[in-house]
Parts: structure tokens; sequence; C-alpha cells
């Protein structure tokens, strides 16, 4: 086993033959962070409505879900950034799920990449910059019975540990995701590869997804009150070691990662963005799919690694986002330059049904 991660650039130069790894929320039984996520939504529309749940319908095993919202930034500190449990003959991560388990792993090189400059001065102007280019957009408004569709590619970075107890770090093949949800996000789809089968599995809720649509459309376009909502959500939910300031940036974030807010709430949320303490900008970026930008950026001091939102240089299209070590930790044996998480949004659409792509007749 070899203890030093090779380079690699970014994702878009995986090759096919790489194995799929967990997802990396997988340091939490399943199902929990979707909990944590309802639980903030609900505290920002200051509505604690029970959590809803998902299920799979279709005749497959209960899939432990990528979620982008509430990323580990603000559940877990860093030092409970799972090193896995042993498994005979090869790497595992413990499932961690009611029912034990493990799930074996390949092992795939650590996801690397250069870090880009960050100037803190410049954030405020390009985070009013950005928060025009989202409020000016012909997106359209979905209609009752229509569905938000996100298409992305996605990857993250583990340390695992084989059964002499020696570790190293791995990371799983860049990989698709597809996700329809209804407006009130009672009802949907997702297709993830290596995670739900070609079919994919539906996504059901007794409840209103206080995460859809709908409520992101309920929500303070004044900056000022958005914010104190997102921060009273956030310490809800953060683990104590996560600073305060930086569960409110990511939670910002994950509103902004798979989701399809009206275009004054997305202003909004990136003119609250700016009033957070240690917001920087980030000269170069890249995303999952090895797509150049800037970035608007904050680091957790207490886990060593910048969460970074990208966008497109040109358009302030939002791309995308990685979460990168930046600083060595005594927590943490991740190397300076390590990618944990990278995503890229490839595309977001309003569509008349589960399952259509856009362009696609339903």
């Amino acid at each position: 086993m070899n203890a030093s991660p090779s380079h690699r650039p970014h994702p878009a130069e995986w090759t096919e033959t790489q194995s799929l790894l967990p997802s990396a929320e997988r340091d939490l039984p399943a199902g929990r962070h979707q909990f944590h996520k309802e639980q903030m939504m609900a505290r920002i529309h200051e509505d604690l409505r029970t959590p809803s749940r998902t299920s799979a319908t279709s005749p497959v095993a209960p899939v432990k879900r990528s979620n982008p919202f509430l990323r580990r930034t603000i559940l877990l500190p860093a030092a409970a950034f799972a090193l896995a449990g042993a498994v005979a003959g090869g790497l595992a991560l413990t499932d961690g799920g009611a029912h034990g388990g493990t799930t074996a792993l390949a092992t795939g090189p650590a996801l690397t990449t250069r870090i880009g400059v960050a100037d803190a001065k410049g954030a405020p102007q390009l985070l009013e910059r950005i928060s025009l280019a989202a409020a000016d957009t012909s997106e359209p408004t979905p209609r009752k019975g229509q569905y938000i569709y996100i298409a992305s590619k996605v990857a993250d970075t583990y340390i695992a540990v084989d059964g002499d107890n020696r570790s190293e770090a791995v990371s799983t093949e860049l990989h698709s995701r597809q996700v329809w949800k209804s407006l009130d996000g009672r009802d949907g789809w997702l297709i993830e590869a290596g995670e739900t089968g070609d079919e994919g599995i539906t996504l059901q809720s007794d409840t209103p997804d206080s995460g859809a649509y709908n409520a992101l459309a309920e929500l303070p376009t004044d900056p000022d009150a958005l914010l104190q909502r997102i921060y009273r959500a956030s310490d809800a939910v953060r683990d104590p070691e996560v600073p305060r300031d930086q569960a409110a940036f990511v939670a910002i974030g994950d509103l902004l990662s798979e989701s399809y807010p009206p275009a004054e709430v997305g202003a909004a949320l990136y003119k609250a963005a700016a009033k957070i303490p240690g917001v920087v900008a980030v000269n170069d970026a890249v995303d999952a799919t090895g797509r150049h930008g800037i970035a608007i950026a904050r680091e957790n001091p207490v886990a060593g690694e910048r969460t970074e939102w990208i966008f497109d240089k040109k358009t302030l299209r939002f791309l995308g986002e990685r979460i990168v070590v930046v600083k060595a930790t005594a927590d943490s044996p991740l190397k300076v330059g390590t990618v944990t998480h990278t995503s890229a949004i490839t595309e977001r659409a309003v569509v008349d049904a589960t399952k259509q792509v856009p362009g696609q007749a339903s």
C-alpha cells in the first residue's frame, strides 16, 4: 500500500477504470445529513415541522446518498473525518448505519490541486458583481406540477485504513449525479452512478421539503434578515468545534449548490455571504470537470480546509464548489492541496416530469 498519494490536477483527468468509493458524508449514518439539512431549513423558516423522510420505493437497497446540504464542515469537527475500519482482503470505510457492515474500497490516488491566491479586500466587490449577475437572469419560473432538474459531477477524498492499520488518502472516481425534485419537495427521483443503479430511486416525503423551490421562494430577500436566519439555523445543527461564521458560509453554499433559488433569493444569498467575516476572493479555482474560474471562499481554521464556490470568470455563473486542505492540522493526515470534495453543476433546468431531461418531451 503506497502511503504517498500521487498528484492529480483535477478529476477530469481520471480514468474510467478507477473504482467508486463512498461519498463524503459516509462518516454519518445513512440519512443523517438529510435530517440535519431539513432541520436547518425548518429553523430558517421558523417552522419546526417534522423532518421529511426520503425512501426508495424501487427494489433497491437503501442508498446512502451524497447530500449537497450541510456538509461535514458544519456537522463534524476535523477529527471526525472518518478513518476507515479494516476489512480482510482490502480497504474499507465503516458504514456507521443501523445495520453495521462495511463497504469495500479500491485505492484511487488522492485528488490534489494548486491552491489559488486569496484576497480578502476583493471579496465584497466580487460578491456584489455575482449578486447582480444572479439577479439579472432569464431562467424560467417553474409552474405547479413541474420539477427542478440538476445534473452534476462529484468526487471526494478520504483517509482509508487497511487491516495492518496503515493509512493513505484515496479518492472516488468522478461520477455523474442527476436529481429531479418537485417544487414542494414531496417527490422526485435520483440517479447517481455507483450509488442507485442505472434506473435510480424515487425520493418521497410525507411533508413539504423546506429546501425545495417553494420554501426557498419564501426566504427573505433582505440580506441582513436572511443572514440572521441562516446563523440561527446553522447554530442549531453545527458541531461546537466548527466556527459559527464558517457554518453560516457553508450553509449558504449548500443552498446554492444543488438547488434552484428564485433570482432575487440567490442575489440576496450572495449579499448575505459578503457580510460574513473571513470571506475572501480566490484568483483561480477548478471545478470537478476541470473548468477554471474565480472563487468566493472561506477557511475553517480548525479543520485547515477552505470551502470555495467557483464561478465563471466572464459570466459569473455558478460552476460548482470544492473543499481544499490549505493548512496541515494535527487532527488530519491529509496534505496541503488535497481536495476533499469537488462538484460541478453541468445542467440546471425546469422540466415537466421526473426522469425527463431538458429538451426531451415528457
